[in-house]
């Protein structure tokens, strides 16, 4: 078999649908965030650009704050690059545990516990949870994230799919369930394409009628919303009524991990039976500190989310006085809808080359086709000069391509948000 053959055909496949994903070489200047040193032609020097990043996921910076800088070089030198190994063999280091009591207290839980990537603490908490409960029924929002999906393939449980922050939908899945039928409701607070925000109170609700566990995935929240950063849960005041709480440390945090937050025998079962955290080298001691530090700077200040929350409406606003097609939302996620695949390839090349502003194009599977844009997230690091030109840069492209300027409501396509 020509095995090689296989493999290209299914390069070319993306490649003809306008899915193929092109990595930017970026150098980023923490000095000058959003700023950093795009190298186009493999890290040549004589080609290298200066642009604007649009498209981190490092909402508030905190991936470039000088006590999150600190923290990292400090624990660095201290402990040295790695962790050692898995949690069981040596990986317990003394900046994780620090960590992970931290995010206890943050979302008012008994315990937390740290993994590799929010990623993984999904896929590795969801399907062990499910797995340890008797005939468990998984009832999951239609747009979860792709790793509460693996999460939940992966529990072998029955599953059933309410509609997107439907709570009638919701309340007549857990009814036909019946109360005593062990259940599981796993949802998002803030799903990452649209910006849209779950009903999280009617959910807690209606799970405790029912008799049904709830898991929540706040990593878009965490950090952004809340009196000290925990999050829509603690923002609408029912983070007590969640059972657990997931959130990650890459993005609202700016540094790296995921997590889940609890009653101490739930954090137990899942560190106790879990694979995907039994047998995973711990994170490193410099990043736990790095992380560490972000989570209790933004417990105590509020500087951060307000300069974060100005610069969302600033933006928001002056793209859709310039008949930008803003997919309206509450949250700050600034969605600009194309709805074509290559057109909206084009409008990111167009952008990157002709304005030196980088911004990602968003096509299927991480929504739905027809429903292609570029998403944008704003930072307090953001400022009017920057929203000027990014408001110059799209209308010239828009000009350019004929782009609609109407936005339409998208939904996402196989739920795999970035």
């Amino acid at each position: 078999m020509d095995y090689r053959r296989h493999f290209g055909q299914a390069i070319a496949r993306l490649r003809d649908e306008r899915r193929y994903r092109v990595f930017a070489d970026l150098e980023r200047d923490a000095s000058r965030f959003p700023h950093a040193l795009w190298r186009p032609d493999g890290g040549a020097s004589e080609t290298a650009r200066e642009v604007v990043i649009w498209c981190s996921n490092d909402y508030l910076a905190m991936g470039q704050h000088p006590d999150v800088i600190a923290a990292l070089v400090e624990a660095g030198r201290k402990y040295g690059a790695g962790a050692g190994g898995t949690r069981n063999i040596s990986g317990t280091n003394h900046p994780l545990v620090q960590l992970e009591s931290e995010l206890a207290g943050l979302h008012g839980k008994e315990s937390a516990l740290a993994f590799t990537s929010g990623w993984v603490s999904n896929l590795a908490a969801i399907s062990t949870i499910a797995q340890l409960l008797p005939n468990c029924l998984i009832i999951s929002d239609a747009l979860n994230h792709n790793s509460m999906i693996e999460g939940v393939k992966r529990s072998g449980a029955e599953k059933l799919i309410f509609n997107h922050n439907d709570t009638d939908h919701l309340e007549d899945l857990l009814r036909r369930a019946g109360r005593e039928r062990a259940k599981l409701v796993v949802f998002e607070s803030l799903y990452s394409m649209d910006g849209d925000i779950a009903p999280v109170a009617r959910i807690a609700e209606l799970a405790q009628h029912y008799g049904a566990m709830t898991y929540v995935d706040e990593v878009h929240a965490v950090g952004m919303y809340g009196p000290h950063g925990g999050g829509i849960c603690e923002r609408e005041g029912v983070a007590d009524q969640i059972d657990v709480i997931e959130g990650t440390l890459a993005k609202g945090f700016g540094t790296l991990g995921g997590y889940i937050a609890a009653d101490e025998v739930i954090v137990d079962a899942v560190r106790s039976y879990a694979p995907s955290f039994i047998f995973t080298t711990a994170l490193p001691p410099a990043v736990a500190a790095a992380a560490h530090a972000a989570v209790k700077r933004l417990k105590h200040s509020n500087a951060e989310r307000e300069r974060h929350q100005a610069q969302v409406a600033l933006t928001k606003q002056a793209l859709e006085a310039a008949d930008i097609p803003v997919m309206r939302n509450p949250s700050h996620i600034v969605p600009v809808f194309v709805g074509d695949a290559e057109l909206c390839k084009t409008a990111s090349d167009m952008l990157l080359e002709r304005h030196s502003i980088y911004i990602q194009p968003i096509n299927y599977p991480t929504v739905a086709r027809g429903t292609e844009r570029l998403r944008i997230t704003p930072t307090p690091a953001h400022t009017e000069a920057h929203v000027a030109a990014l408001v110059d840069a799209l209308s010239d492209v828009w000009q350019r391509l004929g782009l609609p300027r109407t936005a339409r409501t998208g939904t996402l396509g196989q739920a795999a948000a970035e």
